[in-house]
């Protein structure tokens, strides 16, 4: 027995059903045409698409370091030895470090570390009449790690360490001279591992990869203006023509890559 429908009823579902579905079902007869009606109403064939549920950004990890302890600068520059000088001057941050040697003698006692450092104080402001002494930070025998340059040691504080490429950079002296057959005690390799880690790790740079600097003086070895690729913990010879940080310590650099990256996490 064939149902009819009430021309009312007709037109309900024909306005429930999408013009498409319609024009389709115009076609099938009978039972088939009902099916059809169902499947559409349980959302198959519906003509837009669901939208996704909304994807959380996932959170960038900074792969950074802890702050080793940094002795201040008042641990070595007394008043008789400080000198007036002009502010310090700032980078954006710190995308390598280059590290040196003192070339002063190995044997001393580390609790003589701040005297060794305030006597480089007074020869790079006085014989060479720099503003201010040179590298960032210094680094005694025994690992201990001492606040040089003036401004900050959280900021990117422009040095005066390595020429040509002090800028977005950080000196790392090591007290003592390490030319080849020194030995570069362990505690002093760390302790810079660990400076490097986290000055670096501000900008979440890794210590194992290059930086692109431009060097801005052609006294060192590109010309000025010359963006080179150096790698983010370098030795001071990599950008200035020395023998600087000695060749045993140079030989000690990949080890305090890979140390600082460690600290990193990474």
């Amino acid at each position: 027995m064939r149902v009819r429908r009430s021309p009312g009823t007709r037109r309900a579902v024909a306005a429930r059903t999408p013009r498409g579905v319609r024009i389709a079902l115009a076609c099938v007869p009978g039972l088939a045409a009902v099916v059809g009606l169902v499947l559409c109403a349980d959302g198959i064939g519906h003509g837009r698409a669901v939208p996704p549920h909304p994807v959380a950004a996932r959170p960038v990890t900074l792969h950074t370091a802890v702050r080793p302890h940094i002795v201040p600068r008042s641990a070595w520059l007394d008043p008789l030895t400080r000198h007036a000088q002009p502010p310090p001057r700032y980078d954006d941050k710190v995308v390598a470090v280059f590290v040196h040697h003192t070339d002063s003698p190995n044997g001393y006692a580390c609790a003589d570390a701040p005297r060794i450092i305030r006597y480089l104080y007074a020869g790079q402001t006085g014989a060479r009449d720099w503003d201010d002494i040179g590298y960032n930070f210094l680094v005694d025998r025994c690992g201990t790690v001492y606040e040089g340059r003036a401004g900050g040691v959280d900021r990117p504080v422009t040095g005066a360490h390595t020429q040509g490429f002090n800028h977005r950079t950080a000196g790392i002296a090591a007290i003592g001279t390490f030319t080849a057959g020194a030995e570069v005690p362990s505690a002093m390799t760390r302790a810079i591992a660990a400076v490097a880690a986290w000055k670096l790790g501000l900008a979440d740079v890794d210590p194992r990869a290059t930086a692109r600097l431009v060097s801005s003086n052609s006294l060192s070895r590109y010309a000025s203006g010359t963006t080179a690729r150096l790698p983010a913990l370098a030795g001071h010879k990599d950008g200035y023509m020395t023998s600087c940080p000695g060749a045993a310590l140079y030989l000690e650099l990949p080890f305090v890559r890979e140390e600082a990256a460690r600290l990193q996490g990474r």
